[in-house]
């Protein structure tokens, strides 16, 4: 059974009797001003395009599927039906399938199933997600349920779709870029992706070089921890974010570094802003973040080099780091990836373990680490190398690697992927490398090997058919062989994918008990009604 009722404008929402009061006590205080989605299987809702943010209005109206044990009908609505209103087949153009994952997240790549939120409150700025969560209190405070959670943003470990039946705040998108880009910094909200940053800063002589592939919201990368194909020279998001403006789950407004200031560092009490960084939607909205920018190099030169084995390799990489050349991109593929990818991408590449190199400096400087890089390649019998520095030659090499995904896919067409990540100190990373290939092949499964090799990352993409329990067994029980190995070799559990739901198990053996207790308490003082990404990381 459904019901109607009315939001601001005109609109009509169709949902469940008992989210009726509470969204028209939402509205009533003007919390949010776009429409609520009921996000409950078989829910219907009506938003028309020109009320919806930019991201959203691909469909003329959304619609949440049923899970598998109970499907549910299909259908689009016309503008002013009501409930049981006879429209078209489901899949017909403007129709919008929540199905897997979070709504309006996009594709879904998770292979766990998401639970699909009662209600999406699109707040505009912190001050509507700081009046959202005050609602949100109020509401949990009197023993109802309710949670939050930040805009969906691509992850592997499943960092986001909270798996709870609560309520989503959203943020409206941005394109505005403050704050003056001649100081080294720039300030962005909600929206701003890396590459609309890099484009607004063409002619400055600066850039952001954090990379993780996906043109990602640069708040939601500060939320994740992302890091990239640029770590190993720039580093990750942690130490490129100098300043966050959080909206706390009791309404608060925070300033993880002071309001308005921005140094290059700081010593005055606990680093707030390392806490919210990675922090994977569990503390609090994330609605601004002051970036640290960094010179564009005079000149950048990449190249491709094979190996014999996955073994020379990775030890290739270890002497590059050893020697202290400033490479800063070395990316390694194993010749199972390579293969894809080359066929994927249509580049010719050889069927081999390989690495991927780019060095940044001034002309003068280039040229002796192109002679530095060449010597070390041959001491490991590698390929000889050949550069290029044109852009458009850069940009298809890069533009290959982040596709490794998509290449994986395609080695079993109609499977599901799955992406894990660790990190080991880069004097055991040849050892692990190589014990996880053999793990790899022991167990008979599809996982080409891609890693952020220069500092100690790297991933394992696992392809499998879902519909086999087997299979799906046995890439439970790799994963949790590699975090372990991992651990054992002193390394991570994840260098860049996050906890989420999947390594929550291993966080506490990679922390101990002292150290989860000590997560804990931060969690249960900043949100003690758990409103925010419940079930996540802890």
């Amino acid at each position: 059974m459904v019901t109607m009722t009315q939001c601001s404008g005109g609109r009509s929402v169709y949902c469940r009797p008992q989210l009726a009061s509470r969204m028209e006590s939402i509205q009533s205080r003007s919390l949010v001003t776009r429409a609520y989605t009921p996000g409950v299987w078989g829910s219907q809702v009506l938003l028309p395009q020109d009320t919806m943010p930019t991201r959203f209005q691909a469909p003329s109206f959304w619609h949440t599927s049923g899970p598998p044990e109970s499907p549910c009908t299909e259908q689009r609505v016309s503008a002013g039906a009501g409930p049981g209103a006879t429209g078209e087949a489901a899949g017909t153009g403007g129709t919008y399938h929540a199905g897997r994952g979070s709504v309006g997240a996009g594709t879904d790549h998770h292979v766990a199933d998401a639970v699909a939120p009662e209600l999406l409150a699109l707040g505009v700025g912190e001050q509507g997600q700081s009046h959202l969560l005050q609602h949100r209190r109020r509401v949990r405070g009197c023993g109802k349920r309710g949670a939050s959670a930040p805009a969906p943003a691509p992850g592997a470990e499943q960092e986001w779709g909270n798996g709870w039946d609560g309520e989503r705040g959203d943020e409206e998108d941005r394109t505005e870029m403050m704050g003056e880009i001649g100081t080294g910094m720039g300030i962005v909200e909600p929206g701003v992706t890396r590459k609309a940053l890099n484009k607004h800063l063409r002619g400055t002589g600066l850039w952001f070089p954090v990379d993780p592939g996906a043109d990602a919201s640069l708040c939601g990368m500060a939320a994740t921890g992302a890091s990239g194909t640029n770590a190993v020279r720039y580093g990750t998001m942690r130490p490129n974010v100098l300043n966050l403006r959080v909206v706390l789950p009791d309404g608060r407004l925070l300033h993880t570094a002071g309001p308005g200031r921005q140094p290059r560092k700081r010593a005055a009490g606990y680093d707030l802003t390392s806490l919210f960084v990675g922090s994977e939607g569990t503390l609090g909205f994330l609605t601004q973040a002051t970036l640290r920018l960094h010179p564009l190099p005079e000149a950048t030169a990449v190249t491709v080099a094979s190996f014999p084995s996955v073994g020379a390799a990775v030890a290739c990489t270890v002497q590059v780091l050893q020697a202290a050349v400033p490479v800063a991109r070395i990316e390694f593929l194993d010749e199972v990836m390579a293969d894809a990818c080359g066929r994927f991408s249509r580049m010719e590449l050889p069927v081999a373990a390989t690495l991927l190199l780019e060095l940044h400096g001034s002309r003068r400087s280039l040229a002796e680490q192109q002679q530095h890089m060449e010597e070390i390649v041959q001491q490991n019998s590698g390929s000889s190398l050949a550069w290029a520095e044109g852009l458009d030659e850069r940009e298809q090499l890069w533009s290959m690697r982040h596709n490794a995904w998509y290449a994986a896919l395609a080695l079993r067409p109609g499977c599901q992927g799955y992406s894990t990540d660790v990190c080991v100190p880069i004097s055991r990373l040849p050892d692990v490398v190589v014990e996880t290939k053999q793990d790899l092949q022991a167990s008979g499964l599809t996982g080409p090997m891609v890693g952020h090799v220069g500092d100690g990352n790297f991933h394992c993409i696992l392809v499998f058919n879902s519909q086999d329990p087997e299979e799906a067994q046995r890439i439970h029980a790799f994963t949790q062989r590699l975090g372990r190995r991992a651990l054992a070799a002193g390394g991570t559990c994840t260098g860049e994918h996050g906890v989420g739901l999947g390594k929550r198990a291993l966080l506490q053996e990679e922390l101990g008990q002292e150290g989860l207790d000590t997560l804990r308490s931060i969690k249960a003082a900043l949100d003690p009604h758990n409103l925010m990404n419940p079930g996540k990381v802890l």
